[in-house]
């Protein structure tokens, strides 16, 4: 039994650090272009975000209580972000076909004050080298990845804030 403990406890490690490692590569990359719909349906190119300060970008899904927590968390902090560091946080739903016509009413209905992207083909996330949700980034407004964090516990919002002041150089 201590075997298997060991080894679990072993596992668990490297794959921690495995995705550790994995978000890490994304940094300092360009934003790539890639053409998604906002909640209207209007096309958007991720490359042309062009913001006046950083850009969070996280992608989530409706069927993910993580990513929900996560953005509904951020949702009582943004405004105090926002005025700290012009930051503009984009949630990119990686919803498919069969659940995209649920993000609308999600986001909505927890007055969500964010851009909603719908990626339901994948190719935003395939760009950005996402497997799993939740994973945020944050962009400079040079379109450079300077922050990438994958999944999400609670507090996980303090350090995506201590890097978003430290991108936006209010630290």
């Amino acid at each position: 039994m201590k075997k298997i403990a060991l080894l679990f406890i072993g596992l668990s490690m490297v794959m921690g650090s495995f995705a550790q490692e994995e978000g890490q590569e994304e940094k300092g990359k360009q934003l790539p272009s890639v053409q998604l719909k906002d909640m209207e349906g209007n096309t958007v190119n991720t490359a042309d975000l062009g913001f006046e300060g950083p850009i969070i970008i996280s992608f989530w899904a409706t069927w993910c209580s993580p990513c929900k927590a996560e953005l509904n968390t951020i949702a009582d902090l943004y405004e105090d972000w926002q005025d700290e560091t012009d930051v503009t946080l984009v949630a990119v739903s990686i919803d498919d076909e069969k659940t995209k016509n649920s993000v609308p009413m999600y986001a909505n209905g927890k007055g969500w004050d964010y851009k909603v992207l719908m990626d339901p083909n994948g190719d935003f996330k395939r760009a950005m080298g996402v497997n799993n949700v939740p994973h945020t980034f944050i962009v400079d407004t040079d379109g450079t990845i300077r922050y990438s964090h994958n999944n999400y516990s609670p507090g996980d919002e303090y350090e995506l804030y201590e890097a978003l002041l430290h991108v936006a150089g209010v630290e």
